[in-house]
């Protein structure tokens, strides 16, 4: 999986079971365990304006408990945030597979955890998504179960 960030020259690379790197140089997930003290990163669903099930109830529950909750437009680069420790977690509702696969496999390359709200291993289609340090992900994804969510309907063009 590759993530490419060409304002920042930045590559951050990854293969199933060898590690994860940032213009070549190895990666790791941050090791903060507490939910208080973390940095998140997350996004929102183009039809924010228009469904309920927006993530405005989620980004106030982590803002609140968290140290504080960042936008940065990309769910790709946000992975690859978390990935590098800029970020301590991330979740996400609506993406496609598309969207995450590389990021997903940077977080997990990079010693994170990777999941649905429910902290069952992550379906690229289901439209939910968690990623953290192993120790944070039980604590966001809990906070998580709180909000809406959108219906689980996996359609093999999801």
């Amino acid at each position: 999986g590759v993530v490419h960030d060409p304002s920042r020259a930045e590559c951050f690379v990854a293969a199933r079971g060898e590690g994860a790197t940032l213009n070549g140089f190895p990666l790791r997930v941050s090791s903060r365990g507490s939910l208080r003290e973390a940095l998140f990163v997350t996004g929102f669903p183009y039809d924010v304006q228009t469904d309920e099930v927006d993530n405005l109830d989620h980004f106030a529950r982590l803002l609140r408990t968290s140290r504080g909750v960042r936008r940065l437009g990309s769910a790709a680069i946000d992975l690859a945030y978390v990935a590098c420790g800029r970020f301590d977690g991330f979740w996400e509702l609506k993406l496609h597979a598309w969207d995450i696969a590389a990021g997903v496999l940077l977080v997990e390359e990079a010693g994170g955890a990777v999941s649905d709200f429910d902290e069952s291993p992550l379906d690229l289609f289901a439209g939910e998504i968690v990623a953290a340090n192993p120790a944070l992900l039980p604590q966001v994804a809990r906070e998580l179960r709180q909000g809406r969510r959108p219906a689980r309907v996996k359609t093999p063009s999801s």
